[in-house]
């Protein structure tokens, strides 16, 4: 019976693994290699009965780890598109899926540029202010809430002020085409203009 164990000399670096984990992937070329009955994939083997494979072995750690546990972990020092290319080689389809995303995502992150808010300063008294932070929306955060003491009585209560600090992502613009704010958002900063 085959051994458990694999080792495989990727570009001069070692590494070994069971072949239960390189058989993950069914279709894919380390499959194919070592998990095969019968010579499928012929490849030569060093001195020490590794098998050679001429790839980067930088990229072939994540390739590895990603059969191992499902999960795609790349340090930030590595290239996603370098681990793009090696899963191709290895035919892992679902790994190339999970790195295009990864970097379809990073670009559009990228193509948006830094994201800046916009901050609102509203005030408010003690009875407004449940209300008040309960009706935001439109992506507007509650960031700070300030008491500056109270300013009037109220028959013989005082009434506690607030400043409410309320955030949100701009993003007003999109390719150029302004958009309107919602009802909600137009009710809030009325409510903020007047105080």
């Amino acid at each position: 019976a085959a051994s458990k164990w694999v080792r495989l000399n990727v570009g001069g670096t070692y590494f070994v693994s069971t072949r239960q984990t390189l058989c993950r992937e069914p279709k894919s070329f380390l499959c194919r290699l070592c998990c095969q009955d019968g010579p499928e994939l012929g490849s030569d083997k060093d001195e020490t009965g590794a098998y050679l494979i001429d790839r980067d072995p930088t990229y072939f750690g994540p390739i590895l780890n990603y059969l191992r546990h499902g999960k795609l972990i790349i340090n930030k020092e590595l290239a996603e598109e370098g681990v793009l290319e090696e899963a191709e080689f290895y035919n892992i389809a679902s790994l190339v899926r999970l790195v295009k995303e990864r970097i379809r995502d990073n670009e559009n992150r990228t193509s948006q540029g830094p994201v800046k808010h916009v901050y609102r300063v509203l005030q408010c008294q003690e009875e407004e202010l449940t209300q008040m932070v309960s009706t935001m929306s439109d992506g507007w955060k509650f960031e700070q809430l300030i008491s500056i003491g109270s300013s009037y009585n109220y028959g013989n209560e005082d009434q506690a002020e607030f400043l409410c600090v309320v955030s949100r992502e701009l993003n007003n613009s999109t390719n150029g085409v302004v958009k309107e704010p919602s009802e909600k958002a137009k009710i809030l900063q009325e409510r903020g203009s007047r105080m």
